[in-house]
């Protein structure tokens, strides 16, 4: 690594006050540490996120489920409150990774880095959640830019999210073997208002797949999803997957969560 120097807020206004002075934020380090030991990114001074305890938990408000970004991966998972209301999210992060990456990796850090492989994504935006951060709230639909990329300020953090509660939803992740990043996934979530289905792994960034929702708000069945015909043209086409193969992938992810969604 380049040097650096490591500082530890014990408060979210300290923490505040160093990324707005230039001090790059340390959520989980899942990427960022990686990052810096390859000399990828060199930031000279980094603010440990992981004593401040008003960023982490997990709690039931109305209708919705509010995570608290330094929420680890593992505590998502075993949650009572995120298993009883949103069970795909709990299976969600219950499969990021491996055991030393759900035990350090959090939720905030994996959407403000914003992978394009990355599983919470499509999860914040297949469920319309809200970002809250230390000077705004922003939509999911509004927060997602493209690869790494998001509508974060310089210096701006995530505080929570804030996820609605679903009908019906599910997961579905075809890994990509050696990093256990998603090759796709895609996020199902069914609403009395209609269906939003998110995909990740498949292009720059996550995306909603708006010919999928229409064809689910019509008929919530494998059938439905069955029929719709995936363009590969904007696709990731890799050593590990055609933009072809990843476009019939969507299909059948599609196809696979919805009966799991409906199975219960």
């Amino acid at each position: 690594m380049y040097p650096f120097t490591l500082e530890r807020p014990a408060s979210l206004a300290d923490a505040a006050r160093l990324a707005a002075a230039g001090a790059k934020p340390l959520a989980g380090g899942q990427t960022l540490l990686a990052s810096m030991k390859l000399r990828l990114s060199s930031p000279e001074q980094l603010a440990d996120l992981s004593g401040i305890k008003e960023l982490s938990g997990i709690k039931r408000e109305g209708n919705n489920i509010v995570i608290g970004a330094m929420t680890r991966h593992l505590d998502v998972a075993n949650s009572a409150d995120v298993k009883s209301a949103i069970p795909a999210l709990a299976d969600l992060a219950a499969n990021i990774g491996d055991r030393q990456v759900r035990a350090m990796g959090t939720l905030g850090g994996s959407v403000a880095n914003n992978d394009p492989s990355a599983c919470y994504p499509s999860a914040v935006l297949a469920l319309g959640a809200t970002i809250h951060t230390t000077g705004r709230k922003i939509a999911a639909d509004d927060f997602f830019q493209g690869m790494f990329s998001t509508a974060l300020n310089e210096g701006e953090l995530i505080t929570a999210i804030s996820f609605p509660i679903p009908k019906r939803a599910a997961y579905m992740k075809f890994k990509q073997p050696a990093s256990r990043f998603a090759l796709v996934g895609v996020f199902v979530a069914q609403f009395d208002s209609g269906v939003r289905v998110a995909v990740t792994g498949a292009s720059s960034g996550v995306f909603r797949h708006a010919g999928l929702e229409a064809a689910l708000g019509k008929s919530f069945t494998p059938e439905a999803a069955a029929g719709v015909k995936i363009d590969a043209s904007d696709l990731n086409s890799d050593i590990h997957a055609t933009a072809a193969y990843r476009a019939n992938l969507i299909s059948v992810q599609t196809q696979r969560g919805v009966a799991k969604a409906l199975a219960g």
